[in-house]
């Protein structure tokens, strides 16, 4: 037997497992727009992984949305912050602040912002580079930006830890 089917067995068995369901999301990702909004999560706080893109109908829609993916383990929520390439806040991070400041108080989770420039480059230079075609990145885009988002996070949180 090689070694990818006995992982692959031993993931599909773990995945069936009640535990498996039962473990809740530890941390948030967002990238946060007016008319998507990627989603990622972390269980371990290790490791983060895109979960959906939302395409809600206002703000608030995309509040009660994404505070209704929270688990009672939800430690914190990551949004990512678009600033200038200079480092200043324009109106995009004034909109993001918004909206994580509604988030937080729906949600009862602290929510904490995280640099998100060139994350959307950088997530198409991925997708093209796996050889998606244009409608496919379109669809998923927002997704894997929030998961590099998170991943940022999380490593940048593990080397202050360290």
């Amino acid at each position: 037997m090689s070694f990818l089917y006995i992982f692959r067995t031993a993931f599909l068995v773990a995945k069936r497992s009640k535990a498996w369901y039962n473990t809740g999301v530890k941390y948030l990702g967002v990238d946060y727009g007016d008319k998507r909004v990627g989603i990622a999560v972390s269980y371990s706080g290790i490791l983060a992984e895109g979960l959906t893109v939302l395409q809600p109908r206002s703000m608030r829609d995309a509040v009660d949305r994404v505070a209704g993916l929270c688990t009672a383990d939800t430690e914190r929520i990551i949004v990512g912050l678009p600033l200038n390439m200079d480092g200043s806040e324009g109106d995009r991070a004034s909109k993001t602040r918004a909206f994580g400041r509604v988030l937080e108080k729906v949600s009862g989770v602290a929510v904490e912002y995280f640099d998100e420039r060139l994350t959307s480059i950088e997530a198409d230079g991925r997708m093209i580079a796996d050889g998606l075609r244009r409608d496919k990145r379109k669809a998923i885009i927002d997704k894997v930006a929030a998961q590099i988002i998170l991943q940022a996070y999380l490593d940048c949180n593990k080397k202050q830890g360290e």
